[in-house]
């Protein structure tokens, strides 16, 4: 029955008290004497703060949480929130008055909150546990995200339009991910921004656990993929019938890091740090931002960020970049993008102690043996004309004790030309590339002295400073190659085309882990499916049908996806070169019983926003009072609607139906957003096909207080006297590992049919977060 249980050796796990069992586990001692000698000496907070900076390291980091921007909803949640807030500031609990939860001040549109309250204290106060319910109820509907607050800051200085590409390199587990796609859709009725995001982590397992994040936000513009962001492929796209390089118009690039900012809520970092970890960290941190600039496109920007208050792992990762791409890049002056933010300039004079206590201003003093160990991209650059120029401190270095937040670090870097090395070493032959092994397909290690070949790039970045390439080198069919000598770095794939679509080379296959993902299958327009679909929903001629998807070859389509066409290019041009996790929104489900109504497949409250603008029929009218019934009811008879709406669900045939909720600017009582509903008109009924944690959130837009009592009892009031909503147990779809399941009461609605076991979401209990990370998951 509690299988883990069984797995819990006999013997007390560390940090239990001497007691054994019944005594507890020992309290964490928060010091490390070499953490405080490090940091004083690196003279990174002002002088006279560092007490105050150790006492705030020391003490519980507040809980975040952030509304979702994309959604037209989010001023509605906003009012929601502010009205349990007015509930909450007037409690006392043992004496003390609670302190309400307060806006972050740097972030836009009171979007993002803090707030000091514990469990414990949620604990001791019904009105404090409807609160809590309302936040993970509302994380869970994908309107609210728990997240930390300086993790929020990178993807606001991308400063994202809709029409960009954008890349995550380290994205696992999703929450700026989320900021992306939120931006992305900045305006709601567009259904299909030009831009997209794809996200990358190195770890398979906690892909799902991005792919959760995303998909709470019902995008058509996120892809998820599984590499080595150090050595992520160079992608293609077709451009007018050619084959073109992928360039991104922003990349995030948050790499993993020793995590000494996250100290107050990670407490284990107290007794486990240590200087080796950045030592180890840094190579793969330059390498992973070398990746990165080198697709980004040229006037892009790159945001590189850490929750390490490291020099080692921020300014000088930063530096060695700027070294490296002479003049290509440059660092954006970002002080006023967001006012109100508190941060220290980044510095210029550091230095480097190794895990003993030894301390080498200058690489020219590091002994031999510690080559290994610290390289010279550790240090300032020596040239102080050269460093003057990098303009350092418009790095941005935030400390916990300046806005009670957690230790981050973030620099803006501009793309202004192609690095140095697509210009030096632009292409390759093809007939060399076939006839080297695949080791000697780059330019050779010219050691550490040299100017390193990172990348040798064919495609539009090379053309720009090479007009008279070699005509039988000129194909856009190569991988770059990228080496780092001077980290020893081995040099990445160079790739030869096979049909157009480019692949590794048979001595450096791409290593696949984990779950074997279902395909990805592009339907052709005219596939038999589309007619009745066509039909059914009279379907406007600009609907997108090379943009839908199943995750299946053979046998019936059990779900179909909608993707932009943008990703359907990167897609169809990058199949046999990247690991896709997750892609695409569901639209529609086939039901078994569905052709009997005329359309085997049903909508998908999942993709309704993205399918709603090209639908033309099948659509009934509600008001707010209609959607309390539709919402509080299992199966509530036509006659329960108001006058309007039962007469346009009185002249539907049975089938899946959109309830569309139109705001009135007379009201402003009322939601004042557009609201779609998937539904099924039946024999005698009506039903709203809405996903548990969707309807709880619904009725709260509409005025409906919902209260989950605890162990699963149902509804209970809040406040004695508190209308509270009937909410159905058994309503809407309920999402479950590997496919999904939908339960049915109703005699005239149809039964449903399984997944097509492609939907992705296989996530396991060790995907969680990483010391290293600022994102949260969702909230218990």
């Amino acid at each position: 029955m509690m299988p883990f249980l069984a797995e819990i050796e006999h013997s007390p796990p560390p940090g239990l008290a001497p007691g054994g069992w019944g005594a507890g586990y020992s309290e964490i001692i928060k010091e490390n004497k070499l953490f405080e000698q490090y940091y004083r000496e690196q003279k990174i907070v002002p002088e006279g703060e560092f007490e105050h900076f150790m006492e705030t390291l020391r003490e519980p980091l507040p809980a975040t949480f952030r509304i979702t921007g994309y959604k037209s909803h989010a001023k509605e949640i906003l009012h929601c929130l502010k009205k349990y807030f007015k509930e909450v500031q007037d409690i006392e609990i043992d004496g003390q008055k609670i302190e309400a939860p307060q806006a972050l001040s740097w972030y836009p549109d009171e979007l993002a909150w803090h707030t000091n309250m514990s469990r414990k204290i949620i604990r001791k106060s019904p009105l404090l546990e409807k609160f809590h319910q309302f936040l993970v109820s509302e994380t869970e509907s994908g309107n609210i995200s728990r997240q930390e607050a300086v993790s929020m800051i990178p993807p606001l200085l991308l400063k994202i339009e809709p029409h960009h590409k954008i890349l995550d390199m380290c994205a696992a587990p999703g929450s700026k991910t989320a900021q992306l796609i939120e931006m992305l859709h900045s305006d709601m009725d567009v259904p299909f921004p030009e831009g997209f995001v794809i996200a990358n982590d190195v770890d398979n397992k906690r892909c799902y656990l991005l792919v959760h994040q995303a998909k709470r936000l019902n995008s058509p513009c996120i892809m998820v993929i599984n590499h080595d962001a150090s050595n992520i492929p160079r992608f293609q796209v077709d451009c007018d019938g050619k084959k073109d390089i992928l360039f991104y118009d922003r990349i995030l690039c948050d790499v993993p890091c020793s995590g000494d900012g996250t100290m107050r809520k990670n407490i284990d970092v107290w007794k486990k740090w240590t200087t080796s970890n950045s030592l180890q960290l840094h190579g793969l941190q330059l390498r992973i931002a070398v990746r990165g600039v080198e697709q980004l496109a040229v006037g892009g920007r790159m945001v590189y960020s850490t929750c390490s208050l490291n020099p080692v792992e921020d300014e000088a990762v930063i530096a060695s970049l700027l070294e490296k791409s002479e003049g290509a890049l440059e660092l954006a002056d970002a002080s006023a993008d967001l006012p109100g933010l508190k941060w220290m300039p980044g510095i210029t004079s550091w230095k480097v102690m190794t895990r003993t206590g030894e301390w080498y201003s200058d690489w020219s003093e590091v002994p031999v043996s510690r080559h290994t160990q610290i390289r010279p991209t550790m240090f300032p650059p020596t040239d102080r004309e050269k460093l003057k120029e990098m303009k350092l401190e418009r790095c941005m270095r935030i400390l916990p004790h300046h806005q009670n937040t957690g230790g981050f670090f973030v620099a803006v870097l501009v793309k202004k030309a192609a690095m140095p090395w697509n210009r030096r070493y632009p292409k390759l032959r093809h007939r060399d590339l076939n006839a080297m092994p695949s080791d000697e397909a780059t330019p050779s290690d010219p050691g550490p002295g040299a100017e390193p070949p990172a990348s040798t790039l064919a495609g539009a970045e090379a053309l720009e400073d090479l007009p008279h390439a070699e005509e039988d080198a000129g194909s856009a069919d190569l991988e770059s190659a990228s080496v780092d000598p001077e980290l020893g770095e081995c040099p990445q794939e160079a790739t030869s085309g096979k049909d157009g679509v480019c692949g590794p080379p048979p001595s450096k296959k791409m290593k696949l882990f984990g779950f074997k993902e279902d395909p990805f299958v592009f339907l052709a327009e005219d596939d038999p499916v589309f007619a009745p679909i066509q039909n059914f929903y009279n379907l406007s001629p600009s609907f997108p049908k090379p943009c839908v998807l199943t995750r299946t070859h053979e046998g019936k389509k059990r779900h179909l996806y909608m993707v932009s066409k943008e990703l359907r290019n990167v897609l169809l041009n990058n199949s046999e070169r990247m690991k896709v996790i997750n892609t695409g929104v569901k639209v529609w489900s086939r039901n078994n019983d569905g052709e009997q109504f005329g359309c085997a497949f049903r909508l998908a409250q999942e993709g309704i926003y993205t399918l709603f603008p090209y639908i033309g029929a099948r659509i009934v009218n509600v008001s707010v009072e209609d959607i309390k019934v539709l919402l509080t009811q299992e199966n509530p008879y036509l006659n329960k609607l108001e006058s309007d709406a039962y007469a346009q669900a009185k002249k539907l045939e049975m089938g899946s139906i959109v309830l569309r909720y139109q705001p009135d600017q007379q009201n402003p009582s009322m939601p004042q957003c557009p609201i779609e509903l998937c539904g099924w008109r039946g024999k005698t009924s009506i039903r709203a096909f809405v996903p548990r944690n969707e309807r709880l959130h619904y009725l709260r837009m509409v005025g409906v207080e919902v209260f989950q009592s605890k162990q699963g009892k149902g509804p209970e009031p809040a406040v004695e006297g508190e209308p509270v909503a009937a909410v159905p147990e058994d309503s809407g779809e309920m999402e479950v590992d590997g496919g999904e399941e939908e339960k049915v009461a109703e005699t005239d609605t149809p039964s449903h049919g399984g997944a097509d076991g492609g939907d992705g979401e296989k996530c396991s209990p060790s995907a969680g977060p990483h010391p290293g990370t600022q994102d949260e998951a969702v909230p218990s």
